[in-house]
């Protein structure tokens, strides 16, 4: 292989500046911006350094052929004169992905067994043997992408996608991807609060997901230390010297990063969601640096010396019934961050923009994400008085009604009535 390799780095919805601004910050300064993500050319330990240090890539994908595919034989064709052998043996196991876009062949399922026939029948012409397919955890992952009539086959190195880091293994968690929280708190302008020794609240931390990446970040972990694979470990052209040298490092700056750590704390209603949460801080090697409580919202106090950040994400209530009680909680938690939080900075992530104005708080920015299907906004604001609004109508008449809401945790709204 070459010294310079080309690079195409994936990133969500909204992310793809964040993650070639993250790639320079890196030392990956040939970094191009791109429609879903980033690319750039470099040497190998490059692709490894976005593999273990990227907070919002999806994927690192190494491409190795680009060719015309109109149909799905032609796809066939340009996949079989790659040169499969120089990556992998028949002892070996693949997978392949496929994404299509615009593209004649319009069932991705069918193109990506279309390659895979591509591979396994150049092995079995040339050693009467074939590799395995394992969907799970391969040895090789595979990524197609189709473009109009273009295909591009590249060797998928994060293996499965970079938000999984390993510390969230509960399936009963909030679907808040972790890079999408790291994009979160970079809009937030999490990492200049952290500079200047702010400290970070999330009042409705759930699963604990904001508050572990903002730990990570402010403390320079590199976020592919706690992941048990990777897809280039059993790639023949892996360079294990290069990557050894890569984790060594990492875990040298997450000791020293560790011990300059603002106050970083997350509380929630919810007992088990505060039990979740320390458990994932526990895997994710940062126990002992966050503080997680049962808390109701009402009760959240700022801390710290410095002006901070209050981030959250409430739920959506997409549950019949719930409008009323979203309305409380929002504009409870505008009561919370307008007096106990003057001059801090806030961010509320939410999936119905429009219960914002009852937090009585004019945003100063807000900016668009995807979290999966829904489409998102990050609600951001300064916490000064010239920034409050009057409150809706609505709210008044939240107070009369005399209720109390409990968040039961980032996905469950119970509201009781006294």
């Amino acid at each position: 292989m070459d010294k310079s390799v080309r690079i195409i780095a994936t990133a969500p919805h909204g992310c793809a500046d964040l993650l070639a601004e993250e790639l320079c910050r890196m030392g990956i300064s040939a970094t191009r911006q791109r429609w879903g993500g980033a690319e750039f050319e470099g040497p190998l330990e490059q692709a490894y350094a976005a593999c273990l240090w990227s907070r919002l890539a999806n994927r690192i994908l190494l491409p190795l052929a680009e060719f015309d595919a109109p149909t799905p034989e032609a796809l066939y064709a340009g996949a079989r004169e790659i040169d499969w052998s120089a990556h992998m043996d028949t002892e070996s196991t693949l997978a392949v992905d496929c994404l299509a876009l615009r593209s004649p062949i319009t069932h991705s399922h069918y193109a990506a067994l279309k390659v895979k026939d591509a591979v396994v029948d150049q092995f079995r012409s040339r050693e009467n043997k074939r590799p395995s397919v394992d969907v799970q955890r391969p040895d090789l992952r595979i990524n197609v992408r189709l473009s109009g009539d273009r295909a591009t086959v590249s060797l998928d190195l994060s293996g499965e996608s970079l938000h999984r880091r390993g510390y969230r293994r509960d399936g009963h968690e909030a679907p808040l991807k972790e890079n999408l929280a790291a994009a979160l708190l970079l809009r937030a302008g999490w990492l200049e609060v952290a500079a200047s020794g702010g400290a970070l609240l999330d009042p409705m931390c759930g699963s604990g997901t904001l508050v572990i990446e903002a730990a990570l970040m402010a403390g320079d972990c590199a976020p592919g230390l706690t992941r048990a694979h990777f897809g280039f470990l059993e790639w023949k052209q892996h360079q294990p010297a290069i990557w050894d040298a890569l984790l060594s490092a990492a875990r040298q700056r997450r000791r020293a990063g560790l011990q300059t750590l603002p106050e970083i704390a997350g509380s929630d209603s919810d007992e088990r969601a505060v039990q979740r949460a320390q458990t994932n801080a526990v895997r994710a090697q940062i126990d002992g640096h966050v503080r997680f409580q049962q808390c109701d919202l009402q009760y959240a106090r700022a801390m710290g010396g410095h002006a901070g950040l209050l981030v959250t994400n409430p739920p959506y209530g997409e549950r019949l019934g719930e409008e009323r009680a979203l309305r409380a909680l929002y504009a409870g938690l505008g009561e919370v961050m307008r007096t106990r939080f003057a001059g801090w900075k806030a961010a509320v992530f939410t999936g119905r923009p429009e219960l914002g104005r009852y937090l009585g708080l004019r945003a100063v920015l807000t900016n668009k994400f995807n979290n999966g299907p829904i489409e998102c906004r990050l609600l951001r604001f300064e916490l000064e008085e010239r920034y409050f609004a009057a409150p809706p109508p609505e709210q008044s008449e939240r107070r009369s009604e005399e209720h109390t809401c409990e968040l039961q945790s980032p996905d469950h709204l119970v509201c009781r009535l006294l």
